[in-house]
């Protein structure tokens, strides 16, 4: 998830685990320990992009690295303020579970989640966009609020445990609308007579409402949109060849493997102007349906002066933010032209 809301989770967790006692201190070092897994984007400043992205929510985003820095953060942050309202014990609860809620809330979003490192598997549920307001603004309003009232007040404990309430069921909620989603996407392929492999539902931006499907058959991958507020609930598929016989030449090259990996499989390769693009499924297009061929994720293929293959990220262009988060909103709510 963005930042504010790993900082409000890791606040509210560190009130709810010791607030009584500390008070505003546990919500500050809960902020804290909520962001300290997402440290790892520093890895973008020394390593190449393909790289840091496979760090990315590595090692910092996995239980072992919660059980192994909890204590020692927890005994540094207890040397600090040297007095009696909370011990060592204390302190290393709160930021084993601020470390630890981090990354399971990451495990409900696309990117994938190495809760298990060193195992090379990584979880994602697919159920919620990294920036979703609805579960966020509520969370940080509620927090605020408890704020205000002295750390022994019952109203503080009632608002920050309301606001972990709320969020938590609205995470819930998420997948049973994923599954709902899902169930109309395989209703219209089969209505279609479209022969399918595999299926992948997830949240469009900032909303829980309109849902894209990535779907893979034999030589290209359908893309679709389905909103609740449809009518009616026929489904439109976007086509995508996959093109992978464009790497044929390249499949001896370490960095082809690493990418196939680092999509899951979920990928397509295009030529454009004479350059090879790599193009990343899982996080859908800077736009919308087959007109939208421009991918969130996707590298350029190049060979470097020393004649070895690079990938770069392509570049995102800020100003098409804006037309195409109107047209987002406008097809959530049922406008599909």
């Amino acid at each position: 998830m963005d930042s504010l809301t790993q900082i409000v989770l890791g606040a509210a967790v560190g009130e709810a685990v010791i607030g009584k006692k500390v008070g505003n201190k546990a919500i500050l070092w809960g902020a804290i320990a909520g962001t300290i897994p997402d440290l790892d984007v520093i890895a973008k400043l020394f390593f190449d992009n393909v790289t840091a992205n496979e760090l990315h929510r590595g090692f910092s985003h996995s239980i072992l690295f919660s059980i192994l820095m909890a204590p020692i953060l927890g005994w540094l942050i207890a040397k600090l303020y040297k007095n009696k309202e909370a011990d060592w014990k204390d302190w290393t609860k709160l930021m084993f579970l601020g470390l630890l809620t981090h990354p399971i809330l990451d495990a409900f979003t696309t990117w994938g989640t190495q809760l298990f490192w060193p195992l090379d598997y990584k979880v994602a549920f697919n159920n919620i966009f990294v920036v979703d307001p609805l579960y966020t603004v509520p969370f940080l309003i509620l927090l605020i609020i408890a704020m205000f009232y002295k750390r022994t007040h019952s109203k503080r404990r009632k608002f920050n445990n309301l606001g972990l309430y709320f969020s938590s069921t609205y995470l819930l909620i998420t997948l049973f609308l994923q599954q709902g989603a899902k169930a109309n996407f395989i209703v219209n392929l089969e209505n279609q007579h479209l022969q399918y492999e595999n299926i992948q539902t997830r949240p469009t931006p900032l909303n829980s409402i309109l849902w894209t499907a990535n779907i893979e058959t034999k030589d290209s991958f359908l893309i679709g949109y389905y909103s609740f507020l449809d009518e009616p609930d026929i489904i439109d598929f976007a086509e995508f060849p996959k093109n992978h016989h464009l790497l044929e030449d390249l499949k001896n090259n370490p960095l082809i493997p690493r990418l196939i990996k680092l999509t899951e499989g979920w990928y397509t390769v295009e030529k454009d102007d004479d350059k090879t693009y790599f193009n990343d499924l899982r996080f859908g297009q800077l736009g919308m349906g087959a007109d939208a061929n421009r991918f969130v994720f996707s590298y350029e293929l190049y060979y470097d002066e020393n004649g070895n293959l690079q990938a770069k990220e392509r570049e995102r262009v800020v100003e098409d933010a804006t037309p195409m988060l109107k047209k987002l909103f406008a097809r959530v709510f049922g406008d599909k032209s």
